[in-house]
């Protein structure tokens, strides 16, 4: 039998906010409506006592969730044409196409890469549940690239502290629009659910520390191709921060001017790959080139 999954926070802001909204920003993708109804069932509390929907939180209480176990769902094997760079008894690098999701969500069971993964192999971890076995991150559903997929729950530990501790090197390259200024440079700015849009991201004050690096690879007249090395993993963070400096992806439906250029979603690849192997210890490193449509792109660019 699934056991509960629980989160806990220490809220640390001076001023207060409504415990419904502050585990909305604090998110794993639960709905509003779905956090309201845990704190209703009393699965919310606060220093240990069952609180209301329009409880306000104030400095230094202790937040506690406890997450029912995920419904049982019949997620079935799909043959696909997976295009995997490395794999063995513990883990597997999969090369991700743009168009296509990560895992299943309620509603939608089918044609994502779990779907594909398991009916290459049976055995992936289960630490993420039904819905997402051997997924330690992801990719957007229109970005490409490389992705790390567990085999076993003692190599979904490892890799999870290593993505914890900074220690896992994901590099992007991505077409902005403009001409970014400095040849390289940091963007160290909070990211949180954008406060006028649930369904966008956006850096927002009391957001989740997000820290991009960057490195202009090439100037164009309108545009810039960039290399982008993530030091922390938040939702859209790449296309939440470049955004936010006045550059935002090129093709990107969300976060900038759409359709400008004849691309199906944001210009951007998960290229580099690194982490230090669960069993081994070997560091590993992983090189993807960019997909056709995004090179064909530069080149017209060029």
């Amino acid at each position: 039998m699934s056991q509960a999954h629980i989160f806990d926070w220490q809220y640390e802001e001076a001023d207060g906010i409504r415990i419904d909204k502050f585990l909305a920003e604090e998110s794993e993708g639960w709905s509003r409506s779905q956090i309201q109804s845990w704190i209703k069932e009393g699965r919310v509390t606060v220093n240990g006592q069952p609180v209301k929907v329009n409880y306000k939180l104030t400095e230094n209480d202790h937040v506690v969730l406890r997450v029912p176990p995920p419904q049982e769902v019949d997620i079935k094997p799909e043959p696909m044409d997976l295009d995997i760079v490395y794999e063995d008894e513990d883990v597997l690098v999969v090369n991700k196409p743009r168009g296509l999701v990560v895992h299943p969500a309620p509603g939608h069971y089918s044609g994502t890469l779990v779907n594909g993964l398991l009916a290459h192999c049976t055995d992936l971890s289960g630490i993420n549940g039904v819905l997402r076995p051997g997924i330690v991150h992801r990719i957007d559903k229109d970005t490409s690239g490389l992705l790390m997929v567990a085999k076993n729950d003692r190599a979904h530990l490892s890799l999870a502290k290593q993505l914890s501790g900074h220690r896992v090197i994901r590099k992007y390259v991505a077409l902005v629009h403009g001409q970014v200024g400095p040849g390289s440079g940091t963007i160290n700015a909070p990211i949180g659910r954008d406060p006028h849009n649930r369904q966008r991201m956006a850096v927002v004050a009391g957001g989740k520390p997000a820290v991009t690096h960057f490195e202009v690879i090439q100037r164009f007249t309108r545009y810039s191709l960039i290399e982008c090395r993530l030091e922390t993993g938040r939702t859209h963070q790449i296309r939440v921060h470049m955004k936010y400096i006045g550059h935002p992806l090129a093709g990107d439906p969300v976060y900038g001017p759409a359709k400008t250029l004849p691309i199906d979603g944001q210009a951007l690849h998960a290229k580099v790959l690194g982490f230090e192997h669960p069993s081994s210890g070997e560091q590993m490193i992983f090189d993807s080139p960019l997909p056709q449509d995004m090179e064909q792109l530069i080149n017209s660019l060029d």
